[in-house]
């Protein structure tokens, strides 16, 4: 036990859960007793609730969303930049760079295609009377319908790809709605990289990485505001729609942890028995340290060593191997991420009632897939990349706060698989070259 879970202090999971609790039930409750029926004037209790919602509990909120967007744009340009740019390194690694690269991306794009197909089936924006939809959404979609309009809007495949590529990259990165032109750029700026001379981007590389740490700290300290600010987005959502808003969490939280729960336990270890050779027993009990660690830590950076450790004293995979490709994973291979993006986007999609199509579809997996390789290994760290693919759909970001209180535990649990990904695509490797894994 640490010092400060032995003076008392709460974890900040802990608290963020709380946070919600207390908003949540205090909003539940209020709204409850003065909520006036429909067409009927408003009481003088009922006047005050609504005036701290709108002066203080939702101002708190939004100061907490508002630190959460303000490092989007440089997360995004240097966690793009430094993972192409580092390429280089994987190339010159020859098969067993390539190997990895397809394991990362084909599983990255399969968690998004799983998390697309549970959200098309269950419907979990939908699950709610349409008069309450319609309370929701007038509380959150505000003067945002044009914006939701234009997001809907049925472009070729040509109109989109020529999009992608910005005229301007400095006004890609001050308009939310193009940021697909900053995430080329990013690609792009990194993929030139590798072909000049490590000592010509050295300089460059170093001050992209002290920018990236520093966001990651910002985003640190926003972690640190959020018991307050989703008590304040909760409660000024809950007192305003009352029971209304909480069916609709449950909903999205059911569908998120079914999903991660059903990658992790059916696919992943399917993955594990095919390119491994390991018995769904024989995989988990030697992992058994790692899914705690992972659980417990939020965080695929802070598991790293752990990761390293398990493969290769309780599976055999050569340390040389590790050493590849579990770094790289932590940084690149984000199966829970991009699946939680998925379930997350489509289903504040379908609250906001923007329809997506195939192509919109085919956007949102691509851009979670992209977005979860920048996401920062951190608890957290994946929310402002969300505000990304909410943006280039026609959502507004700020229904983020639908779905912030509940995050906590889905960020615990998303990190498991990211981490087990890398633990099987080290595996796989190793026993492709064969060697005879620990049974």
């Amino acid at each position: 036990m640490d010092a400060s879970a032995a003076a008392g202090h709460s974890s900040l999971p802990t608290r963020i859960l709380l946070g919600m609790l207390l908003g949540a039930t205090a909003g539940v409750v209020l709204n409850g007793l003065y909520a006036p029926p429909l067409g009927e004037p408003a009481s003088a209790a009922w006047t005050n609730v609504l005036w701290f919602a709108d002066t203080v509990a939702n101002p708190i909120g939004q100061l907490f969303l508002r630190l959460l967007f303000m490092v989007v744009v440089p997360v995004v340009f240097c966690s793009l930049f430094l993972g192409v740019a580092g390429l280089g390194s994987v190339q010159r690694l020859g098969s067993l760079g390539g190997r990895t690269l397809a394991w990362f991306l084909t599983t990255t794009a399969g968690a998004v295609g799983l998390a697309l197909l549970l959200v098309g089936i269950i419907q979990p924006g939908k699950q709610i009377s349409a008069e309450g939809l319609a309370r929701v959404q007038a509380q959150y979609l505000g003067d945002a319908q044009a914006r939701i309009a234009q997001g809907a809007q049925s472009k070729s495949m040509m109109d989109m790809l020529v999009e992608i590529v910005p005229k301007n990259v400095v006004a890609a990165a001050a308009d939310n709605g193009q940021v697909l032109g900053l995430i080329c750029f990013a690609l792009l700026l990194g993929a030139a990289s590798t072909r000049l001379p490590q000592e010509r981007t050295k300089t460059l590389r170093d001050v992209l990485e002290t920018i990236y740490e520093l966001c990651v700290k910002v985003l640190g300290w926003a972690m640190q505001l959020a018991p307050f600010g989703v008590a304040g987005l909760i409660f000024t959502a809950s007192s305003k729609l009352g029971f209304d808003v909480m069916k609709l969490v449950a909903w999205y939280l059911a569908t998120a942890m079914g999903g991660l729960l059903l990658w992790q336990f059916v696919v992943i270890t399917v993955l594990a028995k095919v390119f491994a050779g390991l018995s769904p027993r024989r995989f988990y009990s030697g992992c058994r340290t790692l899914l705690v660690t992972a659980f417990s830590t939020s965080s695929s950076n802070a598991t790293l060593p752990t990761t390293i450790r398990t493969a290769v004293e309780e599976f055999g995979v050569p340390r040389e191997i590790a050493g590849f490709v579990m770094p790289l994973g932590a940084t690149m291979n984000m199966n829970g991420t991009a699946l939680f993006e998925g379930v997350s986007v489509l289903f504040l999609a379908q609250v906001a009632g923007v329809e997506l199509g195939l192509q919109q579809q085919l956007i949102v997996l691509a851009m979670a897939v992209v977005t979860a390789i920048g996401a920062a290994g951190v608890p957290g760290g994946s929310l402002p990349l969300l505000a990304i693919v909410l943006v280039q759909v026609g959502v507004p970001a700020e229904m983020m706060a639908l779905i912030l209180g509940v995050d906590r535990l889905v960020d615990m649990t998303r990190t498991v698989p990211n981490v087990t990904s890398d633990l099987v695509c080290s595996l796989w490797l190793a026993r492709r070259d064969g060697v005879k894994l620990r049974d």
